[in-house]
Order: structure tokens, then C-alpha cells, then sequence
């Protein structure tokens, strides 16, 4: 059975990505710093009579990315999908931000990206079955919103990195693609003071009226992950009922 590898699917996003993967027949491997949050997403998709273990990885420790990465592979089966979802937010006003602040943010969001990707290109290339990384990006990398200026950056650098990847491992049959979300209920909205009046401006500014699903994006990872997007490299698509298009 082909594993696919979801970071940070303890739960929100990732777990909805992780589940939906388990449904298209992979194995999932749920890296995520929560242990226990990474165990219940595994639990749910065993529910559904997928498979899964968890593996709690700190990805701004690359030897633990590496590692993990080899175990899931060993033990799962082979790994044909990485989805390089973790991301850490800190929202705050840019002339407040700390290198602490801001390196942290590079760690988790970009720099893990990488070598999480470089791990799974290695075990890809030496099977020589190809496979398909998706990198969640994010439609702030457009910029216009305040004070979330360390995201808004690694979410444009996802963008970048996916084009640079597909071009170096297009060779290896590696494809490599980015999903660029709009606004969707996760823990990022626990920041909003006055939810409906934020769901009102979100809704106002889409061409869809209504507000996205996680399993909107878990379709669009599930369909860049699969072989119907076989010729399909290189790209970001942006899952956002229209907003940026508007």
C-alpha cells in the first residue's frame, strides 16, 4: 500500500487532508507535534477501516523529519505523497515582530517545507515510482493583510518552492504542486473577535457565497495528489470560492 505523508494532521486541516487520503486507499503517516491530536486522526481514519500511525515530529528538527520520514516508509509502505501542510501563525503588528517570532515561523513554515520534501524526493527517487508532493500555500502569499506579514511570506515562498522543486525532480517523476487556500474554519479564526461579522467579509469578497469546507481543500490535495493530475506540474492552485480572482 502507497503511504502518503500529511505534517501536521493532528487535527484541522491536516486531519481532513489525512482522512481523505486514507479514503483514496493510502496509508497515512500524521506527523505533528501533538501527539495526541496525531493519534486521534489516526483513530478516526481506523474507524473508517484506513490505516495510519502517528509520529509526534517537531519539524523544526530536521534529523526528526528525516527519521520519521524513513520509519513511515519502512514500516507503511511506500512513501508516494508528502503534503506539507504544519504552519504556525502568529498574528501581530510587523513592527512588533521578534527574530525569535519571525525565525520561528521560517522553521515551521518554510524551512521544514523543504527538507520535509528533500526526505521524501530521496525515498521517492531510489523506489523510481515517482510520486507527488503538494505544498499548502495560502492566498495571503498575494499580501493585503495585516499583521501577518511572517506568513504571508513563507506562504509565498511555498509558491516559489513548488515551482523550483517540480522543475529539479520533473526527471524522477516527481510532480510537485501547491494549494493555496482562502479562508476556512480552523483554529486561525479563533484570532477573529466577531466571527459572523468575519464570516460577512469573507463571504463578501468571494465570487461563491458561501463559506469553504475543509474538505474543499482535501479534494483539490487529493486530486493533485492522484494520477488524474498525471501531466500537472509546477502549479498553485487557489481554493478560495474567488476571492484572489476578484
Amino acid at each position: 500500500m502507497p503511504t502518503a505523508v500529511v505534517t501536521g494532521a493532528g487535527g484541522g486541516l491536516g486531519r481532513a487532508i489525512a482522512g481523505r487520503l486514507a479514503r483514496d486507499g493510502h496509508a497515512v503517516a500524521v506527523f505533528d507535534i501533538d501527539g495526541a491530536g496525531a493519534q486521534a486522526t489516526c483513530d478516526g481514519i481506523g474507524d473508517e477501516g484506513g490505516s495510519a500511525r502517528a509520529y509526534v515530529v517537531d519539524l523544526r528538527d530536521v534529523s526528526a523529519i528525516d527519521t520519521a520520514m524513513r520509519d513511515a516508509d519502512a514500516a507503511l509502505g511506500p512513501v508516494q505523497v508528502l503534503v506539507n501542510n504544519a504552519a504556525i501563525f502568529p498574528a501581530g503588528p510587523v513592527l512588533d515582530v521578534t527574530a525569535g517570532d519571525y525565525d520561528d515561523v521560517i522553521a515551521v513554515n518554510q524551512r521544514a517545507y523543504f527538507f520535509a520534501a528533500q526526505a521524501a524526493a530521496r525515498l521517492m527517487r531510489t523506489a523510481g515510482r515517482g510520486g507527488a508532493i503538494v505544498n499548502i500555500g495560502s492566498i495571503t502569499q498575494h499580501g493585503g493583510w495585516s499583521e501577518l506579514v511572517p506568513y504571508a511570506v513563507t506562504k509565498g515562498a511555498a509558491a516559489a518552492l513548488t515551482r523550483a522543486l517540480a522543475t529539479e525532480l520533473g526527471p524522477f517523476e516527481i510532480r510537485v504542486n501547491c494549494v493555496a487556500p482562502g479562508a476556512f474554519p480552523t483554529r486561525a479564526e479563533e484570532m477573529q473577535g466577531d466571527l459572523e461579522a468575519y464570516s460577512k467579509r469573507i463571504i463578501d469578497s468571494q465570487a461563491l457565497k458561501r463559506r469553504g469546507e475543509l474538505d474543499d481543500v482535501a479534494a483539490a490535495v487529493s486530486f493533485l495528489a492522484g494520477p488524474e493530475s498525471s501531466f500537472i506540474t509546477g502549479q498553485t492552485l487557489n481554493v478560495d470560492g474567488g476571492w484572489i480572482m476578484a
